[in-house]
């Protein structure tokens, strides 16, 4: 299925560069900070399992282990482009449960409070991926074209931004 106003919008030379562009250069920086903070979170184990306590976080050696992991290896995986949706999901989670642990009594008062939390431009990226997806420039869309080429078509599962008029 062809998306005319897609189609239309990406015949324009910037547009279909910044298409490219943005969501690489977000899954870049965002998908790097993921995995510091993650690797930090696993090199520094007992501080990072002490601070999951202190917040009353349940099994907070579980815990610790596991969101390390999760953001050291998503990040590599947002880095990459890979299972963006995805990975995005259960990150989406380990951001709200900091926003309503770690940054509760300071993230709530105000919009402003909110935004200006060290989690937000977190949040704010992964929401992105996880709706427009990781763009053209990824591993995802590599697969996408690979394997889908009719099936997509016949499901509607299609995304805009893939042309299958050749």
């Amino acid at each position: 299925m062809n998306h005319p106003i897609g189609s239309r919008i990406c015949k324009l030379s910037a547009v279909c560069f910044l298409q490219s562009v943005v969501p690489l250069a977000l899954r870049l920086l965002i998908g790097y900070q993921f995995y510091l903070t993650g690797k930090g979170k696993l090199a520094n184990i007992e501080r990072t399992t002490g601070f999951f306590h202190n917040l009353h976080i349940p099994f907070p050696g579980f815990h610790a282990h596991f969101i390390g992991s999760l953001e050291s290896v998503g990040g590599l995986l947002l880095m990459a482009g890979l299972a963006t949706r995805l990975i995005s999901i259960p990150l989406l989670g380990t951001l709200v449960v900091a926003y309503l642990t770690a940054h509760r009594d300071d993230a709530f008062q105000s919009v402003f409070d909110f935004i200006s939390a060290a989690p937000f431009p977190f949040l704010a990226v992964v929401l992105f991926l996880l709706a427009f997806g990781p763009g053209f420039v990824s591993i995802d869309r590599f697969l996408h074209l690979r394997f889908c080429k009719g099936a997509c078509k016949v499901a509607g599962s299609q995304p805009a931004d893939v042309n299958t008029s050749t």
